[in-house]
């Protein structure tokens, strides 16, 4: 890999020529948009008022407001609703620039590059150990409770060829971020523990492999315990479709122990082999490209960020955009820490100089033509923050449900994303953990500030508060709570949204009534003249109609008069008119029984 001109192909018109911003409008009839619409987007382009599609669900007994997020499905019903067209085109911006990217080589300009490697598998299966061995050096004994708890990326050398390890979390809470590995990666090895067998994260692991269409080869560890049985491995494995290649299957089953070195060589051996079939190659003479896969801020260094350059050659003062970021490098290091002169396609390296904290996951492009790549990426992060703001709307609108907010800061990016994930599923049927904040860094006033206004309470992962944050946080009653092991907090949440009960509600039947005759107005519809015959019925009370002793509709009373008064409650024996909600096939002897939710 040493066959590098000093003129690199640069990205830039590749960039600029294949951006494509759809512009949504209606056309000829046609409606034509690029993705999802809130209500107020949706009517404006097709010039109706937001009430009226508002109206349009609420006759299906759908609540929505003029924020509410429609997907591709709901426009697709609205525009068939008013008789219209409708073309959905892909728009490529600075949001989705990077991922939709294509870039065409001409095969003269490629050479070999070293593979890819993600390790997954469950919780203590050894995957640890086994990179440990792999890379000669110790790193087990700087994880809390020996799960590895962010993602980090090594290079090691075997007989004269690189691989490139990215050695995910076990833990079950960093499942998002194994599914980020997954789509770097170019293989995958899977450790399973020969004496424990296939584990729910070991199915997990296979998952996500798969949905990114890589590789995989399995790693049999623990072959030196007493009751190691890989054979019982293989057939768990088999019922998950990895069928081993002595049962005639095409994938590759190493077995060994990373703990006694058993067999680390063939392990490998066998992801060169994988590597030779996948044919990686790269350009070394482009401007580079490639993934970020964690970052942190420090104090003294500003960003730091983990990388893995994948194609090109990525240059001290290189500039670059990830994400929503940008900045000029200023150092590029090994993981280790020692200065690079260049960094070459399959490896990983230690940048600094962007202006901010990228994402875990975020792909980076190098592009010379600085004020091109500055708007790029702040439009990126202009429209990342705008659908994460809808995102929360919907959230709030939708599930209706009460929130404990949450403010996350943590080491790494990566671990700030993967706790976000993870709480974010912690519910019940009445309360959810919303995350409102996950960030890398130390707290600061603006993280107190935030939680002043939201009602939030902070926790800190593997991370310090200072003397002044935590005097700050106590005059304004914000808790701040620091754990090492992600478990921890999530036992304590889960613990918290069971102490916070809703009050509970049942139907209680309050009065029936007889239809006795039928009015029709033409801005209302048919309002059904009634005598009360037992109890009472109240305003905007629930009602069944009932004809000839069965129910023929439920729903709810929009209106109740006597003698074209407004009225608050009608008794017994009174006579009274009143219309249903969405409802106007009611008929003279029609029965009416109301009901309202009473307290337990």
């Amino acid at each position: 890999m040493n066959r590098q001109s000093n003129k690199r192909k640069s990205n830039v018109e590749t960039l600029k020529q294949q951006l494509n911003v759809v512009e949504t409008k209606l056309q000829d009839g046609v409606f034509i948009f690029s993705g999802p619409l809130t209500i107020s987007e949706f009517s404006n382009k097709i010039k109706k008022s937001s009430a009226e599609i508002l109206t349009y669900y609420l006759k299906q007994g759908v609540m929505k407001n003029i924020n509410t997020t429609l997907n591709e499905e709901e426009i697709a019903e609205l525009c068939f609703n008013y008789n219209l067209d409708f073309k959905k085109e892909d728009n490529v911006n600075a949001q989705n620039l990077l991922d939709k990217l294509e870039i065409i080589e001409d095969p003269n300009d490629l050479v070999q590059r070293p593979p890819i490697v993600t390790i997954m598998g469950h919780v203590d299966h050894g995957k640890t150990t086994l990179i440990d061995k792999i890379r000669k050096s110790n790193i087990l004994d700087s994880e809390f409770g020996g799960i590895t708890q962010h993602t980090g990326a090594y290079q090691v050398e075997h007989n004269g060829r690189k691989i490139t390890f990215l050695d995910t979390p076990g833990h079950e809470a960093f499942t998002e971020m194994r599914s980020r590995g997954a789509k770097v990666t170019d293989i995958v090895v899977i450790v399973v523990a020969a004496d424990d067998g296939v584990k729910p994260q070991t199915i997990e692991a296979i998952d996500h492999a798969k949905a990114a269409n890589v590789p995989i080869i399995i790693f049999v560890n623990k072959m030196d315990k007493l009751g190691a049985d890989p054979e019982k491995v293989k057939s768990q494995l088999s019922e998950h479709d990895i069928l081993c290649e002595e049962w005639g299957g095409e994938y590759q089953f190493i077995y060994g122990s990373a703990f006694t070195n058993q067999n680390i060589d063939s392990l490998l051996e066998a992801i060169f082999l994988q590597a030779d079939l996948l044919d990686l190659k790269a350009n070394l003479n482009r401007d580079p490209m490639g993934t970020i896969v964690e970052s942190k801020i420090d104090k003294g260094r500003g960003v730091v960020s983990t990388i893995i350059v994948q194609n090109g050659t990525l240059l001290p003062r290189d500039f670059i955009v990830a994400g929503g970021q940008y900045g000029n490098i200023r150092s590029l290091t090994s993981v280790e820490g020692k200065p690079l002169a260049k960094a070459l396609p399959g490896t990983p390296c230690i940048i600094t100089g962007l202006n901010k904290n990228p994402q875990s996951g975020d792909k980076f492009i190098v592009i010379s033509d600085e004020k091109f790549a500055k708007k790029l990426a702040e439009e990126k992060a202009y429209l990342d923050k705008q659908r994460e703001l809808n995102e929360k709307n919907a959230f709030s609108i939708q599930d209706g449900m009460k929130t404990v907010n949450i403010i996350i800061k943590t080491d790494v990016q990566g671990t700030a994303e993967a706790i976000k994930q993870t709480l974010a599923k912690i519910r019940n049927e009445e309360i959810a953990v919303n995350v409102i904040r996950a960030t890398a860094g130390e707290v600061t006033k603006a993280d107190i500030l935030l939680a002043e206004t939201s009602n939030a309470r902070i926790y800190v992962f593997n991370n310090s508060v200072s003397a002044e944050i935590k005097k700050l946080a106590e005059s304004k009653a914000i808790k701040i709570i620091k754990h090492n092991i992600i478990y921890k907090i999530v036992e304590e949440l889960e613990a918290l949204i069971t102490t916070l009960k809703e009050p509970v509600y049942e139907e209680k039947l309050i009065g029936t009534a007889q239809v006795i005759q039928l009015f029709f107005y033409s801005k209302v519809g048919t309002i059904a003249g009634c005598m009360m015959v037992t109890g009472q019925a109240k305003e905007f009370a629930k009602v069944e109609v009932l004809r000839r002793n069965k129910v023929i509709f439920k729903g709810q009373i929009d209106s109740l008069k006597r003698e074209k008064n407004d009225v608050k409650t009608v008794e017994k024996g009174f006579d009274f008119g009143t219309h249903i909600k969405d409802f106007d096939k009611i008929e003279v002897d029609d029965e009416l029984k109301f009901y309202e939710d009473v307290l337990v």
